[in-house]
C-alpha cells in the first residue's frame, strides 16, 4: 500500500507534499533552483532547510541532502534527504535508474506521429551553451538517452504527454522531444516558437515512486500540476 501525500504550504510559499524523519518532498516552481549556482538566488534546498527549522524549532544548523535535480525552468517533485543515512541510500538508488521511477508531464507543440513510443538517441552536452544534441553513437562523450512517452490528451495546437525515464541524461526530455518535432511549449532553448509568461517551460516532474529508503514502505509522491490555464484546460480533460 502506498503511503499517502501529506500536502503543506509554508510561509514562503513552498508546498510540501511529503516528510518524515529521514526524507522530505516539496513541489517546485518553475522560477526555483534547487542548489545555490552562480545566480546567488535562494536555492529550494535553504528554503526547505528554513521551513524544517522553524516546524520543528531545530538549534543550529539543519542538515539537508540533495538527492537529484530539475532544471530551473522545470517544476514537479523534488526529494530530498534529511538524515545522511537516507541520503546515502538514496544517492545510490537514483545512480541505478531502476529503484526510482519518475513520471513526467509535457507540454508539447504539435504532436508526435505516434500516440506512444520509445525513444533512443545519444546525447552529446554542449557545456558553454548548457544544452544536450543528439548525436552519432560513435560520436565523442556520447551518452546514450532512452524515454518513453505516450499521449494523454490532444488539443488544437499542443499535447499532453507523460514520459517515464530509462536514463538520467542532461536535458534528456527537451532534447528527445525537441527532435521529434515536438518541443517542450515555452523552452526556446529547444525550438519552443515563443517563451511562456512566467519564464518557465511546460515540463512538470508529476510523480516519483520509490521504496523507503529506511522503512522500506513503498512511496508514491504526486506533485498538483501548475495553475496555468493551459495545464488546468488539459487537466480537465485528462
Amino acid at each position: 500500500m502506498y503511503i499517502p501525500n501529506i500536502c503543506s504550504t509554508f510561509a514562503s510559499g513552498m508546498t510540501v507534499l511529503y516528510e518524515d524523519n529521514h526524507i522530505i518532498a516539496v513541489n517546485k516552481t518553475c522560477n526555483e533552483i534547487v542548489q545555490g549556482d552562480k545566480t546567488g538566488d535562494t536555492p529550494l534546498s535553504e528554503t526547505v532547510k528554513a521551513y524544517i527549522k522553524v516546524k520543528y524549532n531545530k538549534p543550529g544548523e539543519v542538515f539537508l541532502g540533495v538527492t537529484h535535480r530539475l532544471d530551473r525552468p522545470t517544476s514537479g517533485v523534488v526529494l530530498f534527504a534529511r538524515t545522511s543515512k537516507a541520503l546515502t541510500r538514496l544517492n545510490e538508488m537514483f545512480k541505478s535508474h531502476e529503484q526510482i521511477k519518475k513520471t513526467y508531464w509535457a507540454i508539447v507543440q504539435g504532436c508526435p506521429k505516434v500516440p506512444e513510443a520509445r525513444l533512443e538517441n545519444w546525447l552529446v552536452r554542449n557545456e558553454a551553451q548548457n544544452k544536450s544534441y543528439i548525436a552519432k553513437p560513435n560520436a565523442n562523450n556520447a551518452k546514450k538517452a532512452i524515454l518513453n512517452y505516450r499521449t494523454i490528451v490532444r488539443g488544437e495546437n499542443y499535447t499532453l504527454l507523460e514520459i517515464n525515464l530509462e536514463t538520467g541524461r542532461h536535458h534528456q526530455i527537451r532534447c528527445q522531444l525537441a527532435a521529434i518535432g515536438c518541443p517542450v511549449k515555452g523552452d526556446l532553448k529547444y525550438g519552443a516558437k515563443r517563451s511562456n509568461p512566467d519564464g518557465g517551460i511546460c515540463l512538470h516532474a508529476r510523480k516519483i515512486e520509490f521504496i523507503h529508503p529506511v522503512s522500506k514502505e513503498p512511496i508514491c509522491i504526486t506533485a498538483p500540476i501548475p495553475e496555468d490555464s493551459l495545464w488546468q484546460q488539459f487537466a480537465a480533460s485528462c
